[in-house]
């Protein structure tokens, strides 16, 4: 996959939260991790974050929206239930991305709203848990921006399969 992402959160304020987020970030190969604004301490989540993932990817706090900043080229895409948020499975994610998620019992901030290239809902009935949305949101990126085999237009596994080849991948076709 070619580009790189981040994500992160804004306002959060339970660990378990923040920590399963961050490790479910660690196991979908984000780039780095980041907070704004947290109310609790980001490091030290011990108990909800088993792989230490601050020991493994970079993790970034700013202390104020104000103090906030991306790679040049890093696209900001906001994950909020709101009226006229692109569904998810209708959005095509940014190579350079940098994804950032609500506090548990609040919205994103209407000023880091503001900075946001887009703004992302997924479509469930009510708000889901930090860390679920942010897990539903890096596997809709690897589905979408990773090399898999396409999904055949019936129940079961792939017809194609893509194989390493020296200049990419071929696809090999399997006789039904």
């Amino acid at each position: 996959m070619r580009g790189y992402y981040g994500i992160g959160v804004e306002g959060i304020s339970k660990p378990m939260n923040v920590g399963n987020l961050f490790r479910s970030a660690h196991a979908f190969n984000a780039d780095f991790v980041f907070a704004i604004a947290p109310a609790i301490d980001v490091v030290a989540l011990h108990k909800s974050d088993t792989s230490q993932t601050s020991r493994h990817v970079p993790l970034y706090h700013y202390d104020t929206l104000d103090g906030f900043s991306l790679p040049h080229g890093c696209e900001l895409v906001g994950v909020e239930l709101m009226d006229d948020a692109v569904d998810l499975p209708s959005f095509t994610h940014p190579a350079r991305a940098a994804y950032v998620l609500g506090p548990e019992r609040g919205s994103l901030s209407p000023e880091l709203v503001e900075r946001c290239d887009h703004v992302v809902k997924i479509p469930t009935k009510f708000c889901v848990n930090v860390g679920v949305a942010g897990a539903i949101l890096m596997y809709d990126r690897l589905l979408t921006r990773g090399r898999h085999d396409p999904r055949p237009a019936t129940t079961g596994g792939p017809v194609e399969t893509l194989t390493p080849h020296i200049h990419g991948h071929q696809v090999i076709r399997r006789d039904a």
